[in-house]
């Protein structure tokens, strides 16, 4: 589970997926959408990918995964169009393109190709997790200073009711453009970046601290 919410998060550590993150990360229920759409062709392709591990020869098995991704996307890509239309047509192009995530491609031949069914669940949903945090996070973020609100167009997920769930930081607030173009996208994934790295060297140097073991500082090359 702590492999993929935090030490081995696929946005934040492994920089993939990171094309689809940085496009619709504009707004929290973007985010939200393609991080559910993302989760749950984790689910399927990291399922089937285990059910058929021990039938497909190592030869062909990269294209097999692939179809096997190619094939959950489209079906998500066709719910989305059915029920969430609107927000399908936002996202645009960046659901069929979950199929070129090397996330979701690494994670089937990295682990679901090695592993039975429940532990290759287990994976797919922690990592899909992961990358849904760090998606509606950034775009949380962005949205927040960049229009000053939070769940503006949640209606286009949630329903009509939803249309009073958007919070306002007040009448006065002006926004900030950069963050939401795309280099605002970059500067805030590296912000979550350079976070999540000092609380690991905080958290690394308690450790060695209550072990009374000098520490010893790498810098970076």
């Amino acid at each position: 589970m702590q492999n993929g919410l935090w030490k081995n998060n696929q946005a934040l550590v492994a920089l993939l997926g990171l094309c689809p993150l940085l496009a619709v990360s504009n707004n929290t229920v973007n985010g939200l959408g393609l991080g559910l759409a993302t989760l749950l062709v984790l689910l399927i392709s990291n399922s089937l990918v285990s059910v058929i591990r021990n039938h497909v020869s190592d030869e062909i098995r990269i294209p097999v995964f692939i179809a096997i991704i190619a094939t959950a996307v489209t079906i998500i890509d066709l719910l989305m169009s059915a029920y969430f239309n609107t927000l399908h047509g936002i996202l645009g192009i960046f659901i069929p393109l979950i199929v070129t995530n090397c996330a979701i491609l690494g994670r089937a031949e990295a682990y679901a190709s090695k592993n039975p069914l429940d532990k290759a669940l287990v994976d797919a949903f922690f990592m899909g997790i992961g990358f849904l945090f760090v998606l509606v996070l950034l775009g949380a973020l962005r949205e927040l200073i960049g229009n000053g609100t939070l769940f503006d167009q949640a209606y286009l997920m949630f329903g009509e009711s939803a249309r009073s769930w958007t919070i306002h930081l007040g009448d006065n607030y002006q926004g900030v453009l950069l963050a939401i173009l795309p280099p605002g996208a970059f500067i805030g994934l590296g912000l979550l970046i350079a976070l999540k790295n000092a609380m690991d060297a905080k958290k690394i140097a308690k450790q060695t601290n209550a072990l009374g073991i000098p520490i010893a500082v790498v810098k970076p090359l």
